[in-house]
């Protein structure tokens, strides 16, 4: 077997593993913390990888058809409630709990949570559990196109000078990463046509199990020695990393039940992962606890797949004819 075979065989039997892997790769980064020096320069194109594996993905028609007619109604629904709707609510409830200093940092990173689009990876986490990627990639595109406007008036209406956002600096970043991801996958399809790309689905899972240890492992340093020193607060803000990404899902899939059980639970997971690492980038400066708050975020993300999947392909079953 060439070289080139052997990559291939290996990355479909790592995207075969599926929502095992991507769980796994956060259990790795955060045993290995010195990996995070070495994969943070790595960060940048393994979001931009993540979003051209996400294209690649869905056929070029069938995510032109989400900006046509009900899809479109939807996909307008859905932003307005992940994009103005849910910051909106969840910035006055933050901003109502507590005064104190922990609080009040604490707070400023669930303000660009909030605030924050899906992240890059959603449509990858989507396809891992067999929901509609298309809508995803759709959501997601519309919510970045937004973010330079949206993230930064809730800041400065919740935070205010405490917490700057760069619009500028974001709508730059965020049309790089977009325009130049949509450019390479089309020029990827064009080279090697829809039946091939269809053929290679699997190594692109396996790839996108690669870019997203790059992410994990370049982030959980913090994380792995702020709970050699205070594991407390660590596991504190798990816990409610997890409670605010469940509700989010949870929530907005209710919320959007009647659109079709798939569409439904495609646009819960999309609410609950957020890319505040998007909103970091834009920020003038934030507090180590911020910093940590994101890296700890990433656990209910990189889990999401694998504790969501045993339920969501019950609700997928259970909406088939009988005999299916």
């Amino acid at each position: 077997m060439g070289v080139i075979a052997a990559v291939g065989e290996s990355l479909v039997w790592l995207g075969r593993q599926g929502t095992r892997a991507v769980a796994a790769t956060i259990f790795i980064s955060l045993a290995i913390p010195q990996l995070s020096d070495f994969m943070r320069p790595l960060v940048g194109p393994a979001i931009f990888a993540l979003l051209v594996f996400s294209f690649l993905r869905v056929e070029p028609a069938v995510f032109r058809d989400q900006f046509r007619g009900p899809r479109l109604r939807l996909l307008l629904v859905a932003i307005f409630t992940l994009m103005i709707v849910t910051p909106l609510l969840l910035g006055s409830l933050y901003a109502a709990i507590g005064r104190g200093e922990l609080w009040k940092e604490l707070s400023l990173a669930l303000i660009m949570q909030a605030a924050a689009p899906p992240i890059m990876s959603a449509p990858v986490f989507v396809a891992l559990l067999g929901l509609d990627v298309a809508l995803a990639l759709a959501a997601l595109v519309v919510a970045i196109v937004a973010t330079p406007v949206t993230a930064p008036f809730f800041a400065d209406f919740f935070a205010g000078e405490t917490l700057p956002l760069d619009a500028t600096a974001l709508a730059l970043r965020l049309a790089f990463f977009l325009g130049g991801s949509f450019v390479v996958a089309r020029l990827i399809r064009s080279l090697a046509g829809n039946a091939r790309i269809r053929g290679w689905r699997e190594q692109i899972d396996g790839l996108n199990v690669i870019a997203l240890f790059t992410f994990a492992a370049a982030v959980m340093g913090i994380v792995t020695y702020r709970l050699l020193e205070d594991p407390l607060l660590v596991l504190a803000l798990l816990a409610l990393s997890f409670v605010i990404a469940f509700v989010l899902t949870g929530a907005t899939a209710a919320l959007f039940w009647t659109a079709g059980r798939e569409r439904a639970l495609t646009l819960g997971i999309s609410a609950g992962i957020r890319n505040m690492g998007l909103m970091l980038a834009a920020a003038s400066s934030v507090s180590d606890t911020v910093v940590l708050y994101f890296a700890i975020a990433q656990f209910p993300i990189y889990l999401a797949p694998q504790l969501l999947h045993p339920f969501v392909q019950r609700i997928l079953r259970s909406q088939l004819p009988p005999g299916r």
